[in-house]
């Protein structure tokens, strides 16, 4: 080698990019999921679990409220429409009417309510607005709120659940 020989410029060194790119790529996957993190909504976080655990007690009032009552019914599932078919202790429920609420197991904002209207005393029916898929979790409600029976649905059901306050919901 001779003092003469041209060297080329360090960006058009082999060695450089090649030791040089996996740090590269560790600092920009790092901003990327840091800048994605900073933007997300967890919705599932609480900030105040001292308030979530008094409610507990109220939603176990509300269960066994229920099963005083001999809650019990079917309740099924036709394209977008919900129907609800009631009994309590005394005979078929005379609620003005029912309020269905839908929960989705991981995404808060999928979550919805539905009124469900009277047609005749033990049966209600209502309209939702869109169309559901997969498992979601229903709460079934008078419209005071002082009971409820809950449990879980696949949708779109090709059968009726079976509610019943005492057991477990079946679908």
């Amino acid at each position: 080698m001779t003092d003469n020989t041209a060297v080329s410029p360090w960006y058009r060194q082999p060695w450089f990019w090649f030791l040089a790119i996996f740090p590269l790529a560790s600092i920009m996957w790092g901003l990327t999921i840091l800048v994605i993190s900073a933007n997300l909504d967890n919705p599932m976080v609480s900030d105040d679990y001292s308030k979530e655990g008094r409610g507990i007690n109220m939603e176990i009032a509300r269960d066994q409220k229920a099963s005083d009552m001999h809650v019990a019914g079917s309740l099924k599932f036709t394209g977008r429409k919900a129907t609800l078919e009631l009994d309590t202790q005394d005979g078929p429920a005379d609620f003005p009417y029912i309020i269905l609420n839908l929960y989705h197991p991981t995404l808060g904002d999928r979550d919805r309510v539905v009124q469900l209207q009277r047609l005749v005393p033990g049966e209600y029916s209502g309209k939702m607005l869109e169309d559901f898929d997969g498992r979601w979790y229903y709460d079934i409600q008078g419209p005071d709120g002082d009971w409820r029976v809950k449990g879980q649905i696949w949708l779109p059901a090709e059968h009726a659940v079976t509610i019943d306050a005492k057991g477990s919901a079946q679908g």
